[in-house]
């Protein structure tokens, strides 16, 4: 087990996957961040990674998960290898980031996270997306009251990608298609906003010509009498509201959406000038008078996940999404999929004890 690391030496990383997300988001991100040291990459195909990194210590990604000289392990490989990997590195005394979904079923979600209880390391999970200026923006318009009680929240992640591209994640398999890849953040993002719902209804779609798993999202979170609407499509042209929150004193509208994953595929660096920057105001109408205001959308900043992460490891704050918070998640992706598959509606598989912990998580960081 590798022993703990002094608070002036940086941690040392191990990103397990250098793919899309291995590549654009996690590296640079932890390349941005002061306090870690991006020092083993693991990758099957090493010759495109030491093309970028030459200086980067590379491995197979079993044996980066567990290398003794890292400290943190972040697993950004394919969904169906999150939990064997993640729990190889528990168990080699490492601290965990898991990037979304945090795995392919609920039951191994749990089981990870009792390895992190047993072991006594960090598990954490990848929302960076709680830090993108969009849902700053429509989390502080709901705590501020400005639209009253928040009865009817609506989120989309749309694209326009007609045609289906060769990758593993639109490709048939365990953890594929459309709800896993997007559906985990706008989960997480409803959940912070309108808390755990009493039941979710869904249904999903292959739109597009020789699509092999679902492409087409729409989930319904029953909070009372409240509703939280998900959706993602790849067949949306122009774009859609990316978000819409109806209350009991008005109504907001936010078109854009963050713009870090476009700088960063633009090659800024996080931190630059400019980053995580919102031109795109969000509207607030106000339900007495119909009158509308702009409404400026705050600065996002995803570097502040991997911040918190660091500080949580080193015992300073705690940590910025802990595994009862994934677990929760998890309960409603797969409450959405039985719905779909049944057309009822669902109620998320959590047990009573989980419901506590996650009310208690929500308290203490509101």
């Amino acid at each position: 087990m590798s022993s703990s690391p002094h608070p002036l030496s940086p941690l040392r990383v191990a990103l397990v996957g250098y793919g899309y997300a291995g590549k654009l988001f996690h590296a640079a991100l932890i390349d941005a961040t002061p306090g870690l040291l991006l020092h083993v990459i693991g990758s099957n195909r090493p010759d495109a990674v030491l093309a970028d990194r030459p200086d980067a210590v590379v491995c197979a990604p079993e044996a980066a998960a567990v290398h003794r000289e890292v400290d943190l392990v972040v697993i950004a490989a394919p969904n169906d290898r999150h939990a064997p990997l993640a729990e190889a590195a528990l168990r080699a005394g490492k601290h965990v980031v898991v990037d979304k979904p945090f795995t392919v079923t609920l039951a191994e979600a749990r089981h990870l996270a009792y390895a992190a209880r047993e072991t006594g390391r960090l598990l954490s999970v990848f929302q960076n997306r709680r830090w993108d200026s969009d849902f700053l923006a429509v989390q502080a318009v709901i705590a501020s009251g400005a639209v009253g009680e928040a009865m009817h929240v609506e989120a989309h992640f749309d694209r326009y990608r007609p045609q289906v591209r060769a990758r593993w994640r639109e490709q048939a398999g365990q953890g594929t298609g459309i709800w896993f890849d997007l559906g985990p953040h706008l989960i997480d993002q409803a959940l912070l906003l309108l808390g755990l719902p009493d039941a979710v209804s869904a249904s999903f779609a292959r739109q597009r010509p020789g699509a092999e798993t679902a492409d087409w999202a729409h989930v319904v979170l029953h909070h009372g009498e409240r509703r939280t609407i998900l959706h993602a499509s790849m067949l949306v042209a122009g774009g859609a509201p990316r978000w819409i929150v109806h209350g009991t004193r008005g109504s907001f509208i936010k078109r854009g959406m963050d713009q870090q994953e476009a700088q960063l595929l633009a090659g800024m660096m996080p931190g630059a000038q400019g980053w995580g920057a919102d031109a795109d105001t969000g509207a607030l109408i106000d339900g007495a008078t119909s009158s509308a205001s702009d409404v400026a959308t705050p600065v996002g900043d995803q570097r502040a996940y991997y911040a918190a992460v660091r500080d949580a490891i080193l015992g300073q704050r705690p940590n910025p999404v802990p595994p009862v918070q994934a677990l929760a998640v998890m309960a409603v992706l797969e409450a959405a999929i039985a719905a779909a598959e049944t057309g009822i509606a669902v109620v998320p598989d959590l047990t009573d004890t989980e419901r506590t912990d996650w009310l208690a998580v929500r308290e203490s960081t509101s």
